[in-house]
C-alpha cells in the first residue's frame, strides 16, 4: 500500500543532540589524523558559519573530508565504527527513537534529510532504522576514492527541497501527492524544507527558528533538555 503521508527528519540537533559533522571533525583529532589546533579552529569556524547562515558548503566538504579521504577504505570504515561506538550510539536518545517509530507505525514514508555528508551519516540513519537518507553526496574518482568535491546538488538550504523532489521523482511521486507532509528540524537553514511541509515542527529549535515558529503558529518539540 502506498503511504499517504511523508515524514522528513533533519538529523543534527533534531534527532541527535549533537552535530555529527562537527563531532566527526573533532574525532579525526582523537584518531591522530589531523593537527589538533588547526583542525579545531577550522572546524569551529565552519560550524559558526553554518549557524549564522553563511556556510560555503563546497569549501566545508573539502575541509571535512581532508583528514580521511586518502586513507584506505578499511581504515575509514574502522574509524567510523569507533565514531559510532564512542560518540553516536551513546547519543541515540529514546525520545528520538520513539518519534521515528511513531511515524513508522503510522506507515509514513520517511527520510532523513541532512546537510552532513553521506560517509558520516549513512551508519547513523541505519541506527535509526531509516532506509532513505538524503545527504550531501561525495564525488568519487574512477577508483572510488573521495575527491573532496560534492556530487550533484548538496542537500543544504534550498538544495534539501530539490533533493527531496528528486528522491520522490524516482518513485513517480511528488510532495503534493501526500495528504500530510511532516518536517522536523532545529535550524533556520531548513526553512525552505519546513515551508514545504503541511506540518512543520520546530524541533529543539535554535532561538531564531523558535521565534519564527511561534510567530507562524508552528508546533515546538523539545526532544532533549
Amino acid at each position: 500500500m502506498t503511504s499517504a503521508n511523508l515524514c522528513l527528519f533533519d538529523l543534527d540537533h533534531t534527532l541527535l543532540p549533537l552535530d555529527s559533522d562537527h563531532a566527526w571533525g573533532e574525532f579525526v583529532v582523537a584518531l591522530g589524523w589531523a593537527e589538533p589546533a588547526a583542525q579545531r579552529a577550522e572546524n569551529d569556524r565552519f560550524y559558526a558559519q553554518y549557524q549564522d547562515g553563511s556556510l560555503d558548503i563546497e569549501a566545508y566538504v573539502e575541509f571535512a573530508t581532508r583528514a580521511w579521504r586518502h586513507r584506505p577504505p578499511a581504515e575509514q570504515a574502522a574509524a567510523h565504527e569507533r565514531f559510532m561506538a564512542e560518540v553516536i550510539r551513546p547519543a541515540l536518545r529514546p525520545e528520538a527513537r520513539a518519534l521515528v517509530e511513531r511515524h513508522r507505525a503510522q506507515g509514513d514514508l520517511m527520510a532523513i534529510v541532512t546537510a552532513t555528508n553521506e560517509f558520516v551519516t549513512r551508519p547513523i540513519a541505519a541506527a535509526f532504522g531509516v532506509d532513505a537518507l538524503i545527504a550531501v553526496e561525495l564525488e568519487r574518482d574512477a577508483q572510488g576514492r573521495v575527491t573532496g568535491r560534492i556530487r550533484g546538488v548538496p542537500s543544504f538550504r534550498d538544495g534539501k527541497t530539490t533533493r527531496v523532489e528528486q528522491w520522490l521523482g524516482t518513485q513517480g511521486r511528488r510532495v503534493q501527492d501526500f495528504e500530510r507532509v511532516a518536517v522536523y528540524s532545529d535550524s533556520m537553514n531548513d526553512l525552505p524544507l519546513l515551508e514545504l511541509a503541511t506540518h512543520p515542527v520546530a524541533t529543539n529549535p535554535s532561538p531564531a527558528l523558535e521565534a519564527l515558529a511561534r510567530d507562524r503558529g508552528w508546533p515546538l518539540l523539545k526532544l532533549f533538555p
